[in-house]
């Protein structure tokens, strides 16, 4: 009898391990897509089909937003907060050909505040430029080497490779990730860049006491609701709050502002264009699973895996999605076409399969249904581009050689994307 109970035991744990490793091991394999039927993008709630412009905006926009908002990132607060703004550093760099200014915003509500540090590079120009603005992982400081550059004074991840150590940013984590931020190159195209640390609004870890959340609590509320705004959202809020920013000074075009975002601040860039259309152009690159990439494939990420090991970036409902992925009303090919009719870039990385490729290009060629109710032209193709051939449209797309990253041919193809559109 014992041996028998030991056995079933065993046989229960093998079992256990079996779906455990089923449920997260990723697929790479197309054969191994199951099949699926995506949301409809141009049939209303009603069933009505939308077929013009006005109609995607007056009705159908409005359901997808709202699905998304309380099923997938969470309800951001409406309210508004004080907010005190100093410039706190401005010097010429690149042998005066551009100045480099550091803007703090200071938020306070409900007894809390919250710091948040915008590093500008702006071409010395007569007139107003345009810019690229974008979240960094590991501080301002570490997309350029500058001695003056505040260090961050919330929480970081510790890296001995970036010489964060205790959760502080030290004097040799400076410029540390300035391969991803060709900052010279970009003031040569006659862009300026604005760049904050996602930590700054909200810290990359499963713990909403000491970030934006903080500042909206109502009494007794320690964590947002099910259907409340999670770490992404938090990141988009941020993002949109520096363009508030962009629009009072007068060195920068506040109408050509292009929104870039890699990775899980990929994510956050889409989120941001899509709830914030002051942005003119909006880029993902290497988003991946919640960001660019079609759910329901489950390639790579899926969102069973992402809710399990982030648990902080989305709502708590989007958990009743995890290996459900077909019982969500939306799938992400409706978030990006959120964007329109604004220009619209998605990048993707030819050895990043942890982030579906293909699914980064179907989404995006799937929302190009209604970029076709503007007039606009749209990725039409079934194949995708071929490797380190960039497309052009209203909707960009390329696929370049390597990983997740941030290449300067990133860079180069995003500015080309953003000549051809600023000068419209």
């Amino acid at each position: 009898m014992k041996n028998a109970l030991t056995a079933f035991l065993l046989l229960l744990s093998l079992l256990s391990i079996k779906s455990f490793a089923q449920e997260f091991t990723p697929n790479y394999d197309e054969s191994m897509i199951p099949e699926y039927t995506l949301p409809e993008l141009l049939i209303a709630e009603d069933g009505q089909k939308i077929q013009s412009s006005q109609l995607w905006e007056d009705k159908r926009r409005a359901e997808i937003f709202a699905d998304f908002e309380s099923q997938v990132y969470g309800k951001t607060p409406s309210e508004l907060c004080d907010v005190d703004i100093q410039k706190i550093l401005e010097t010429d760099v690149f042998g005066g050909k551009a100045t480099m200014k550091e803007i703090r915003m200071t938020f306070s509500k409900n007894n809390t505040t919250l710091r948040m540090d915008i590093l500008l590079f702006l071409p010395k120009a007569d007139t107003r430029v345009p810019l690229f603005v974008g979240l960094n992982f590991f501080g301002n400081h570490s997309i350029d080497n500058h001695p003056d550059i505040s260090l961050p004074a919330s929480w970081l991840r510790n890296s001995e490779s970036f010489h964060i150590t205790e959760n502080t940013a030290t004097e040799a984590s400076r410029g540390t990730r300035k391969e991803r931020w060709p900052v010279e190159k970009i003031i040569d195209r006659g862009y300026g860049l604005a760049t904050i640390y996602c930590g700054d609004i909200d810290p990359d870890k499963d713990d909403f006491t000491d970030g934006v959340h903080a500042l909206f609590y109502k009494n007794g509320q320690s964590k947002p609701a099910a259907d409340e705004w999670g770490t992404i959202a938090g990141w988009a809020w941020g993002l949109s709050r520096a363009m508030d920013y962009f629009e009072t000074d007068r060195d920068i075009d506040a109408s050509k502002i292009a929104l870039m975002g890699h990775s899980r601040l990929g994510k956050a860039s889409l989120w941001a264009g899509a709830t914030d259309q002051r942005f003119a152009i909006v880029i993902s690159n290497d988003s991946g699973c919640g960001g660019a990439a079609l759910s329901r494939r489950r390639f790579g990420e899926t969102v069973g895996r992402i809710n399990t090991a982030f648990p902080h970036w989305f709502c708590d409902n989007f958990n009743a999605y995890n290996n459900n992925e077909d019982a969500l009303p939306v799938d992400q090919h409706m978030l990006l076409a959120l964007i329109a009719p604004r220009p619209l870039y998605v990048a993707s990385a030819e050895d990043d399969q942890w982030a579906d490729p293909k699914g980064e290009y179907l989404s995006a060629r799937y929302a190009g249904e209604v970029y076709k109710l503007y007039g606009l032209k749209r990725l039409r193709r079934k194949a995708m581009p071929k490797v380190n051939k960039p497309v052009h449209k209203d909707i960009g797309y390329h696929i370049r050689s390597g990983g997740h990253d941030v290449k300067d041919f990133d860079w180069e193809a995003w500015m080309d994307f953003a000549d051809i559109h600023f000068s419209k």
